[in-house]
Parts: structure tokens; sequence; C-alpha cells
């Protein structure tokens, strides 16, 4: 059978078609698609495509999740992606999945549209150097920006089936998180029902396997009852954080049976057993999940992507770290903290931060998504575990994120200026979501180790998209959340003590045992922690002591785990009526 001889993108493919005078073919997509397996198995391995491939172009094959910065600059708008590129990397045009014969004749139209404006395509190589990145504005960082995210999720809500859209469905697990947020803080009932209405619809639909566990990424449907049938690590971690947040604040039994069946999935499908980390992603098969129980045991699983992503590691780790807490399971948290170990020893460098992925070794550094990911793994761990050592990398990896991705305009590139190439490669993006999540977790790490000028850089980071959020309406709920905890002070439980005593870690899983999103909770050992305690102000002492503050303001010092949890809730209580 013909094939395609790919091979992958690096400065020696955009040289070759230089050199050889051709376009660059990119076929862009991740290993789980089904769609992008059906066209690399029946477009691309047709002889005629095959024969013009060869002639014509220099052919390049891009594994999406391994490759975000290519997907995030050639994708169409879904995978599979075909983009054709000039040998400088400007973008020529592009589609998504196209037939043998429609393939053939785009591609003809491509090659005689690049022979007549060759020198226009060029030109926009310069244009992209030059493109000015808007200036942040030092005003507008105030609740009315969470007002208009949360206008604007209502106004698309599906107020039958929950979720966003009419067509297909996709989770928006930032949305549900945001929604929540803003119920328990203002006790809007209209938020309570945007979080119950989608889970108790995702929950009882085709959407979730019922029988493996976990979700699929999304439905075809607007009921979320046909699922397309591929799972995604990073997809499944946001929604275990959902329903695990979901039952502790309404304590519907379904939430948490939702959520131990994704805790199944990640734990045995998902977990690399020699390295204690978790794969990318299960691949597209309905004929095999349409089958029960019995059935399935005696037929071939869906195949697994053995890939180890940073940034989906650390959402996993995240959200089992909230699940060993929330459902009282230590060995969830034994899980987590593996799998922290393996990216800190074989996934980050002190000179460079995270690698992206590992696949025997580590590849591509520097992506924003893996930095700002693993900074807020690494302080929830502190938090769980009670051990302030965490906090190290993660403010050594804000530090170098500040040398090397630092934006004029404020906020972060997503990748440092060191890997940037030819053409539209040259210009570095800011996304919003992920520049969202660094500010969230750059602000608890400024509170954790007791450095403002962290804090400073979330405002700065979060004004810097105060003209574009409203481009994206629900979408960008997770930077409206991000907004309104930076606005919103924190409830600082400061645990001082022995970290390992039986007190203290019963003062420590009491005060993660509630659901109130502004909390920040840490552990200071006088043993392992004096520099530490001595910038808190609290004084040292063996015999475990919890005190809770509110900004710069000590509310109360508490030895017994029940009476920290009361003095917590009635406060927050106090907070949301004022």
């Amino acid at each position: 059978m013909a094939a395609v001889n790919w091979i992958e993108w690096d400065n020696g493919a955009l040289e070759r078609a230089t050199r050889e005078d051709r376009i660059v073919l990119l076929f862009v997509g991740p290993a789980w698609c089904r769609f992008t397996r059906e066209m690399e198995e029946t477009t691309f391995a047709n002889a005629k495509v095959v024969a013009a491939v060869e002639a014509d172009f220099v052919p390049v094959r891009v594994d999406s999740d391994r490759r975000p910065d290519l997907d995030s600059r050639y994708n169409m708008g879904g995978w599979p992606s075909i983009a054709f590129v000039s040998p400088e990397g400007n973008m020529i045009a592009g589609e998504n999945f196209l037939n043998a014969n429609d393939f053939l004749r785009f591609a003809d139209k491509v090659k005689s549209y690049y022979r007549k404006h060759r020198d226009e395509i060029r030109k926009g190589l310069a244009e992209l150097r030059t493109e000015p990145l808007p200036l942040a504005s030092e005003e507008g960082l105030d609740r009315k920006l969470v007002d208009d995210v949360v206008a604007s999720m209502l106004e698309k809500f599906d107020h039958q089936y929950g979720g966003w859209g009419t067509g297909q469905k996709f989770a928006h697990p930032e949305s549900i998180d945001f929604a929540m947020v803003q119920y328990v803080k203002t006790g809007d009932h209209r938020m309570r029902d945007v979080v119950t209405r989608t889970l108790d619809n995702m929950a009882a639909g085709g959407i979730h396997d019922k029988i493996g566990g976990g979700f699929f990424r999304f439905s075809t449907t607007r009921d979320w009852r046909i699922p397309h049938f591929e799972k995604v690590l990073d997809n499944n971690a946001a929604r275990l954080r959902c329903f695990l947040e979901a039952y502790q604040i309404f304590e519907k039994p379904a939430y948490r049976d939702a959520a131990e069946g994704i805790i199944r999935w990640m734990t045995t499908t998902m977990r690399d057993p020699t390295t204690g980390a978790f794969y990318g992603s299960q691949g597209d098969d309905p004929r095999y999940y349409g089958l029960d129980a019995e059935a399935r045991s005696r037929h071939e699983p869906p195949n697994i992507d053995r890939t180890h992503y940073t940034n989906w590691n650390a959402m996993a780790i995240g959200s089992l770290l909230r699940a060993s807490a929330f459902l009282e399971r230590e060995p969830l948290k034994d899980m987590a903290l593996e799998a922290l170990s393996f990216l800190l020893k074989n996934c980050y460098a002190e000179n460079i931060g995270m690698y992206h992925y590992w696949d025997g070794t580590y590849h591509l550094p520097g992506v924003l998504s893996d930095q700002a990911y693993m900074i807020q793994a690494l302080v929830l761990a502190s938090q769980f575990v009670g051990d302030a050592d965490l906090l190290l990398p993660a403010e050594h990896l804000a530090e170098l994120l500040l040398e090397t991705h630092r934006a004029p305009g404020g906020g972060f590139f997503d990748l440092p200026e060191s890997v940037r190439s030819s053409g539209v490669m040259r210009k570095r993006n800011r996304s919003i979501l992920e520049n969202a999540v660094l500010a969230e977790a750059l602000t608890r790490l400024s509170y954790l180790s007791r450095r403002p000028e962290f804090r400073d850089v979330a405002r700065e980071t979060l004004l810097a998209f105060t003209k574009d959020y409203r481009e994206y309406g629900y979408f960008v709920a997770g930077y409206a959340r991000a907004v309104d905890l930076f606005l919103y002070e924190p409830l600082v439980v400061t645990i001082v003590g022995d970290r390992n005593t039986a007190l203290a870690c019963a003062l420590r899983r009491a005060a993660q045992s509630i659901y109130i999103p502004s909390r920040i909770v840490q552990t200071l050992d006088p043993a392992y922690d004096p520099i530490l305690i001595g910038r808190s102000g609290y004084e040292p002492t063996t015999q475990a002591k919890a005190y809770l503050s509110l900004g710069r303001k000590t509310l109360g010092c508490f030895e017994d785990p029940e009476a920290l949890v009361v003095n917590m809730q009635e406060t927050e209580a106090r907070r949301s009526n004022s």
C-alpha cells in the first residue's frame, strides 16, 4: 500500500522547502482522533495523493498533543488540520478532513495561488515581525468584568440539558467551576442551575462511560446522548475537579459516583505502573464502547497514547490531591505525589523549566501551559501535603518565566525567545486562558511564599486582557475566575508545628474538607521552614496550631479541627452576606 513519507517538524523542514522550492504540507492531529487516523489511512494512502505529495510538497506530520505550539498556529479549527505553509513558515491555505479527490483539487489550487502571490506571502512575514501587542490598561480590573462573563454564560446556557451550544456539546469545565464559585459566593440560584443541570445531564448521558469510568471528549448531540468516543486525560482531570467540588457543595451521590469512575479510569487504564505518571489519551472505538461490561472484557480495548504530557499530568495531580482529601482516600495522594516526582525528575531542568512531554526522554522545552499548570500543581501539593519545600521549584519556574516569556504589554508569551523559529513561528502568542491559570497560581504562590511581587505580576497579567475578554464570552470563564479570586482576599489557614503529627494532619484535612474557593492552607514546620515562619510572624511551636486570617487580619488560633471548620464557614458566610 502507498504511504506518504512523513518527516517531523524542525527547522530542517523549512530549509528543505527553501532548497527545493516547495510548499510544506503540515498534517496536524492528535493520536486519539478517529478522523485523523481515517484520513491517514485513506486519503494519504491513495497512490495519486502520495505521488502528488512526493512531487510538490515537503510532508510534515505533527502530533497536536506533542506540539501545541504548532497546533495553535496552524490548526484550522479542528482535527485533522491540513496546512499548506511557505518555506518561510507562513500560512498559505488550509482545510480539515479531505478525501483523496478533494485533496488533489485543493492542492492544485494552493500551488497555483502560491505561484501568483509568492511575494505577498513573503510580505506577510515582515508584517508578523512588526505586529505590535496591545498595552495593558491600568484600569478595569474590577467586579464588572466578572459580571460580564456571568451574563454571557447565562445568555448562551442551555436551560433544558445544561451546558452551552445547540449542536455539538463540550463540557467547558472552566465555566462550570466558575459558576460554582459564583453560587457559593453570591447564592445566585441561576448559577446553581448552571452547575447542577449540566452535571446531572452529563452524568446521566452517553458522554459518561459508566462501565469503564471517565467521560468522552464531547457529545455530538445537544442532550449529551451520543458522544465522540475518545477519552483524553486533561478533559477528565478537569471534569473530576468539577464533580468533586460539586459533591462537596450539593452532596449528590451521582456526582461522587461520576468522580469515582474518572478516578478508576485514570488510576487503572491511564496510569503507567513503571513511571507513576499518566498516559495522554485513549482512542475512539464506538463498537467497543457499545458493548456491555462482560462483552468488553473479551475484546481488545482502544489504543492508548502512552505519551506523558506535563500540563495534563499536572492537572491530573491537582484533581487527585483534591480527591484524596475530599473522599478521604490516602492512596490517591500517594499516586499524585509519585506523578509529581516523576515530572520533577524527568521533565524539569533548572535552566529552562518544564519540558512538554516524555516518551522515554524529554521533549519541547518552555511551553507556557506546562510551566503554568506545573506551578499550579506544586502550589496545590504544598497545601495538601504540608510540605513548603514544594514551593521552591514553583518559585523557580515563576522566575524563569519572568526572564524568558514576559510580554511587553503584560502577560506571558506561549514560548520563550530561544525556541522561536521561522515564519509564523516567529510570532509568540499570548493565550488568555493559559495566562489566567498562571495568574491564579502566582496569586496563591505569593501568599504561600510571602513574596508580594508575584501578586503584582498576577495583577499585570490579568490587566493585559481587560480589553479583549468580551470577544470570547463564556469561553474565558477561567479568566473571570482568576480575576474574581484576585479581587477577593483569600481565607488563609497557616498551621505552625510539626507537620507529621496527628494534630497537624487533622487540622490540614479539616481545612481542606469544605468548599471555599479562596482558601489557602499552609503548614510551616519549625524544623524545615524557619525562613517562612519568620516571614509569617507566627511563633514557632512543635504543638500544631492553626491560624485563620483574612488579608492582614488574623481571625483566631485553633487546636480543634472542628472549631477551625466552623470559624472558616462563619467567616465565609459573613463575607457572602456583606
